[in-house]
C-alpha cells in the first residue's frame, strides 16, 4: 500500500501543534516500556546488530535498532535491545535519539558495538540525526515549543557533538548567520536536518526565518553559516560531495506537501525524483545513485521506500516496516 495522499498530509502539517502534543503523549509511553525486552520483528534473524561498516542496511524497527542485509533489505532482520526513536550511523559511530525520561530525551553517542560513548540532554521531541562520514561529527533536531516568536507554537533546536572531543554545541542559533552575502540576525531564526561534508568542517542544514526556509551552508570551526538557495529542507550531502537531497515544498508551501528532490551545488539546478508522494523525511544516499527515505501508510506505520537520485525510474519498497535507514556500507 502506497502511503496518504498530498492532502491527507496537508492537513496533518496543519495541525502540526496539535500532533506535537499527541506526539508527547505518544513517547510518554514509549519512555514507560523503554526496559522492556525489543520485540521480535517479523523474520527477525538471528545475530548480533553492529555498526561496523559492512553490507548492511540500519533502521529502526519497533522503536529499536536493526539492520538488514543490503543484498536483502527485505529479508530477515537482526534487531538489538537498543531503543531510539531517531537514528544514523556512519564509520562504525551512530547517534540514538531516545526517552531519558517520561518527558525528556537525550541524545547518545554509541560505538559500533552499540556501546553508549556520550549522552547530552535535548529540550524537545526528536525529529532528525546524523553522523559525518568519518564518524566524528554528530547531530540532531529537536522540536521544541513555547517559543514566544512563532505562531504555530513550536520550533526547532538543532545541535553538533565531536565525538573526539566530546564538545558540544548546543544549538546553531548561536553561529553567525549570513544571508545573501550580509549579516543577519532575527529572532525567529531556525535550523534542521544536518548533513556533513567529508572535511569535519563544512556542513549544510535548512535555516527558516520570515516565513522562508534556505540551504545554508556551515563552517563549525568558524561558527557561521550563510544561505545558498532558497525552498530547500532537510538536506542530505551526496557521497561525492556534489548534490544535495532535499525535500522541496510544493509551490513553496510546506502545507501543500513535499517533493523529494536533488539539488546540483554547482548549478543549483533541481531535479525532482520519480517519487510521487510527499516525502517529509530527511533522506539518506544508499550510493552515490540511490536515496532511501521513510513514507507512512494511512495508519501511520513506517516504510522505508527507495528511488534514483536522477529522476528516473520509479519507487520501490525497500524496508518494510522500518524508518530512519542508514547505509553501513563503506
Amino acid at each position: 500500500m502506497r502511503p496518504m495522499s498530498n492532502g491527507v498530509r496537508a492537513a496533518v502539517l496543519a495541525a502540526a501543534a496539535v500532533l506535537l502534543a499527541g506526539a508527547a503523549a505518544g513517547y510518554t509511553t514509549l519512555a514507560a516500556d523503554r526496559a522492556e525486552p525489543a520485540p521480535a520483528a517479523a523474520g527477525a534473524g538471528a545475530g548480533t546488530l553492529t555498526l561496523s561498516p559492512g553490507p548492511r542496511l540500519l533502521t529502526v524497527t519497533d522503536r529499536h535498532l536493526a539492520s538488514v542485509s543490503a543484498a536483502d533489505p527485505a529479508g530477515p532482520r537482526v534487531v538489538s535491545t537498543v531503543e531510539c526513536v531517531r537514528a544514523y550511523a556512519a564509520a562504525g559511530t551512530g547517534i540514538c535519539l531516545r526517552p531519558q525520561t517520561a518527558w525528556a530525551y537525550e541524545v547518545v553517542v554509541l560505538d559500533a558495538d552499540l556501546r553508549p560513548r556520550q549522552a547530552v540532554a535535548v529540550p524537545g521531541l526528536p525529529n532528525r540525526a546524523r553522523v559525518s562520514p568519518s564518524g566524528h561529527l554528530v547531530a540532531w533536531t529537536v522540536f521544541v515549543g513555547g517559543d514566544s516568536y512563532t505562531s504555530s507554537g513550536f520550533s526547532t533546536r538543532t545541535g553538533i557533538i565531536d565525538t573526539r572531543s566530546g564538545a558540544v554545541v548546543q544549538t546553531l542559533e548561536d553561529f553567525t548567520v549570513v544571508r545573501d552575502g550580509r549579516a543577519y540576525r532575527n529572532a525567529d531564526v531556525n535550523f534542521w536536518g544536518v548533513t556533513f561534508a567529508a572535511d569535519d568542517n563544512r556542513f549544510y542544514a535548512t535555516m527558516s526565518t520570515t516565513g522562508r526556509r534556505f540551504l545554508v551552508r556551515g563552517d563549525l570551526a568558524a561558527r557561521t553559516v550563510e544561505t545558498v538557495t532558497d525552498n530547500v529542507e532537510c538536506p542530505s550531502l551526496s557521497p561525492d560531495g556534489t548534490r544535495i537531497a532535499f525535500k522541496r515544498a510544493v509551490d513553496a508551501d510546506p502545507t501543500k506537501g513535499w517533493r523529494l528532490s536533488v539539488l546540483d551545488l554547482a548549478s543549483l539546478r533541481v531535479t525532482a525524483t520519480a517519487e510521487q508522494a510527499s516525502v517529509d523525511d530527511q533522506a539518506a544516499w544508499l550510493d552515490g545513485s540511490t536515496l532511501a527515505y521513510t513514507l507512512r501508510r494511512d495508519d501511520g506505520r513506517p516504510d522505508v521506500w527507495a528511488v534514483p537520485a536522477d529522476g528516473t525510474g520509479a519507487p520501490r519498497l525497500l524496508v518494510p516496516d522500518a524508518e530512519s535507514p542508514a547505509t553501513l556500507a563503506v
